[in-house]
């Protein structure tokens, strides 16, 4: 009796452990993303959720590779760190793909090109060109690609926020006398507030690309996979009526 009492004990340990064991499994599978919800149209918070283009276009990646998905919202300077310290599995947050970012991480195919444009006081013709940044004092967002660009004109002051929004009100302010955006968020604040305009600028082309660690080459694969599915089915073409 004391036997069968054992053996069904061992059973019993076994099944709660291959349990335990599963549960673990499962949760492996949730893929964390990385994003800065500041960064309209394409994330952004509505109503408390986290929500805009890429949003939409990691879901739909997701749905297309059978992902189970998790979206962390936190600094844009973060999130590469973040990646690398495996906090989160992908990062996607209107992110160019620049060469100083692939040495550290993989990028899928690009899935937008965007551009750099300088948002002016209407009225302002002092600023034609990058150029005519200099001995202004200029906006740009910390580790946004605006950054790096402005960053290389001689004789800038400039001044970095960690929101877009944050260099809008300060130009609105004349705390500074430009910010330097991407082409679809400056697009989007100079249609919500009077008194700005985008200066004609020649604007420094960008690419967008969702990144993942060096070693994850599998997640890197399923990411290409859905991303063509989604433009494949014309989901992509209609996220992109969407938004823009």
């Amino acid at each position: 009796m004391k036997k069968l009492l054992n053996i069904l004990l061992i059973a019993v340990m076994i099944v709660s452990l291959a349990a335990c064991g599963g549960k673990k499994e499962e949760e492996k599978k949730v893929i964390y993303v990385g994003t800065n919800a500041e960064f309209p149209p394409f994330e952004y918070l509505e109503d408390g959720k986290i929500t805009g283009f890429d949003m939409e276009l990691i879901r739909e990646i997701a749905k297309e590779t059978e992902m189970e998905i998790k979206i962390e919202d936190m600094s844009f300077d973060g999130l590469l760190p973040a990646l690398q310290s495996k906090k989160v599995d992908i990062v996607i947050a209107g992110m160019t793909a620049n060469e100083e970012r692939k040495k550290a991480v993989n990028f899928t195919s690009p899935y937008y090109t965007a551009s750099q444009v300088i948002v002016v006081k209407e009225g302002d013709t002092s600023i034609n060109s990058f150029d005519d940044l200099k001995g202004k004092k200029v906006g740009v967002m910390l580790g946004f690609t605006g950054d790096l660009v402005v960053s290389e004109i001689e004789g800038v002051n400039i001044e970095r926020y960690n929101a877009s929004y944050a260099g809008i009100m300060a130009l609105q302010s004349d705390k500074v006398d430009a910010v330097v955006l991407d082409s679809e968020p400056a697009k989007n604040y100079v249609a919500k507030n009077d008194g700005l305009a985008i200066a004609q600028a020649n604007a420094e082309k960008e690419e967008y690309a969702i990144a993942v660690r060096k070693d994850d080459t599998e997640l890197l694969e399923k990411l290409e996979s859905g991303l063509k599915a989604v433009k494949d089915k014309g989901i992509y073409e209609e996220l992109l009526k969407k938004y823009f």
